[in-house]
């Protein structure tokens, strides 16, 4: 059951969305355009998507909102891909939102990915931003060396909560999600997934490292897309941009942009179909 605490304006709408022990916080710019959710990296927050959102323009409806812990949203017990998968649902219902196109990056693809999958009557598109390739990266020494990354971050991040740039989590507890990626990410999990996309889907490719990566293993990561795009004709790449994955989303918007105006048409057929 959900709860909402609201501001708005003629422009739009924003406030909290009550679920479980938390409270998300949600923005819905309104309008009769096309209804966008984004869903964010793994600890970002809603305001990474300002440049995509300014360039798509009042055409779409824009829908953001921080996950558990991040941005403006509240601490919960529960930050579990299956949790964060469900509020997408909490969110939507929240604010009348009716088949909408997903757009996430990193940690938000794979989120888009699973629903768009599981819910192809309430999809229009997805675009899927340097995330979601079905890759087996995690093995044991891989698991012992996330634990120790955020292990040794974690005497300053509480320092950074302040400026919203890390979540209210534990260092533990952010190694633990890292890790819960690390397990949907492998091919015999996401390769199925991936196959059951039945609506128009776009990656958006970026270049180099990403946070904790070294040397070409984030390249190589990316290569597992060639057998996703030869087995379903819904799934294409749009673009390969030269940003790295923590630059995607401020240096190539258009890119991201570009595709969703692409899935749009794409799912033009469909979405007669639904008038």
């Amino acid at each position: 059951m959900t709860k909402n605490n609201t501001s708005s304006s003629a422009s739009g709408w924003t406030g909290m969305v009550q679920v479980d022990d938390t409270a998300l916080a949600v923005t819905d710019t309104g309008g009769p355009g096309v209804p966008v959710v984004y869903l964010n990296g793994q600890f970002a927050t809603q305001g990474y998507w300002r440049k995509v959102i300014a360039d798509l323009g009042t055409d779409f409806r824009h829908i953001t909102f921080d996950e558990r812990a991040r941005g403006k949203s509240r601490k919960s017990a529960d930050y579990s891909f299956a949790t964060c998968l469900r509020d997408i649902d909490t969110v939507l219902t929240a604010r009348g939102v009716e088949r909408p196109l997903l757009v996430g990056w990193s940690y938000g693809a794979y989120l888009a990915a699973h629903w768009a999958s599981r819910n192809p009557d309430r999809t229009r598109g997805a675009v899927l931003v340097d995330g979601a390739f079905p890759y087996d990266w995690l093995d044991d020494a891989m698991e012992k060396r996330i634990r120790t990354l955020f292990r040794r971050m974690g005497w300053f991040l509480p320092l950074l909560r302040p400026t919203g740039l890390t979540p209210r989590m534990t260092a533990a507890q952010q190694a633990d999600s890292n890790i819960e990626i690390g397990v949907i990410s492998r091919e015999r999990e996401l390769g199925p997934v991936l196959d059951n996309i039945t609506v128009p889907t776009r990656y958006v490719v970026a270049s180099g490292t990403s946070f904790g990566s070294r040397g070409d293993e984030q390249e190589k990561i990316r290569t597992s897309l060639d057998a996703v795009t030869a087995r379903n004709p819904h799934i294409r790449v749009s673009a390969k941009v030269a940003s790295n994955h923590g630059a995607l989303l401020r240096k190539d918007f258009r890119a991201i942009t570009d595709a969703v105006r692409e899935t749009v048409t794409a799912g033009a057929p469909q979405d007669a179909q639904h008038r």
